[in-house]
């Protein structure tokens, strides 16, 4: 099956631009600068996303992987104020994902007596399908960040400087834009590297939400339509442009115990991110980690992800901050 994919492209010169792909063709639209602009267009007359970029003129032809090399791919997504852009996502969604989980957090726990990640999962995998109508079990939730915390496809993760660890997690993200009766559409997928720091929530599992409050990346492609039932890619980190890790990952809802309209529903069920106009990255979880594996990743390392029917990867070396002092005046 050919999917219909949108990228975001900045030229040197700092204008923006569109570009549709289908299979191994790709060509610029005419009359638009941004995904957003084009799915609110869409809404406006009605019209799938798909719709509404067929119907843009036809532009010059470009060669998708040239401008990736290039570094002139941004994220599928982004907004002109990055705090309306949030970023949030779900975990132990995926069959197998609470295995990596569980080692970390079963150290007081054996015998009849389940972590509560392994005690989720469980439940998850219980009631994470309901029929259509209902209401299935909630999913483990967190933030991330706003827009200004979303890296392109190419540009480096810089972990704060107290970061104990920058990990990989590779995702496929639901892209999403509230009209302006507050009803969320779904834009598409991207495949996604949900970045964490996996010693912080080894530590203690009440700091996952310190370990998700980093930044995280998106491939250059907003894939369109029908979500495929299964993604297969590979996840893999490169040291000195050697492969120091790689394994493949799976996702897609045949390898997940939620379905998307169940995490949909429990990410969408508040009013807060119902807000019109407003853009949602959400993650839907990954069961692979390079971490699981005994791997301590370090500055320099390149994280690169790729799944078909993606075409182009999403690849970012791993940075540090420098530390900056922490000050707190009284008024």
């Amino acid at each position: 099956m050919t999917y219909l994919r949108l990228l975001q492209h900045r030229a040197p010169d700092g204008v923006r631009s569109v570009i549709l792909a289908e299979g191994d063709a790709a060509h610029f639209l005419g009359g638009v600068a941004t995904v957003r602009e084009l799915a609110l267009r869409a809404i406006a007359a009605g019209e799938t996303l798909a719709q509404a970029a067929k119907a843009c003129p036809a532009g010059a032809a470009v060669d998708i992987a040239a401008e990736f090399a290039a570094g002139r791919l941004l994220a599928p997504i982004d907004h002109e104020d990055p705090a309306h852009l949030l970023m949030t996502g779900t975990g132990l969604t995926h069959l197998g994902s609470a295995e990596g989980r569980n080692k970390m957090h079963q150290a007081a726990a054996s015998g009849e007596h389940q972590t509560d990640s392994m005690r989720m999962f469980l439940e998850g995998l219980e009631g994470g399908k309901p029929a259509a109508g209902d209401v299935g079990q909630q999913p483990e939730w967190f933030y991330k960040g706003d827009g200004s915390q979303l890296v392109g496809p190419s540009e480096p993760f810089t972990m704060p400087s107290f970061a104990q660890d920058g990990g990989e997690e590779p995702e496929v993200a639901g892209i999403y834009i509230i009209g302006e009766d507050g009803t969320p559409y779904r834009l598409g997928l991207a495949i996604a590297n949900e970045f964490s720091d996996h010693v912080t929530e080894r530590h203690n599992y009440l700091w996952l939400a310190h370990s998700k409050l980093r930044q995280a990346a998106l491939g250059p492609e907003l894939l369109l339509g029908t979500p495929p039932e299964s993604i297969e890619g590979t996840s893999r980190i490169l040291r000195d442009g050697e492969v120091l890790w790689e394994k493949p990952f799976l996702s897609g809802e045949a390898n997940m115990s939620h379905s998307l309209g169940n995490l949909e529903h429990h990410h969408f069920k508040y009013d807060l991110f119902c807000r019109p106009g407003d853009v949602h990255v959400h993650f839907f979880g990954t069961a692979t980690l390079s971490f699981a594996d005994g791997v301590t990743t370090q500055e320099g390392d390149v994280f690169e992800i790729s799944a078909a029917p993606f075409a182009l990867p999403v690849s970012n070396p791993l940075a540090r901050a420098q530390a900056r002092p922490v000050a707190v005046k009284a008024l």
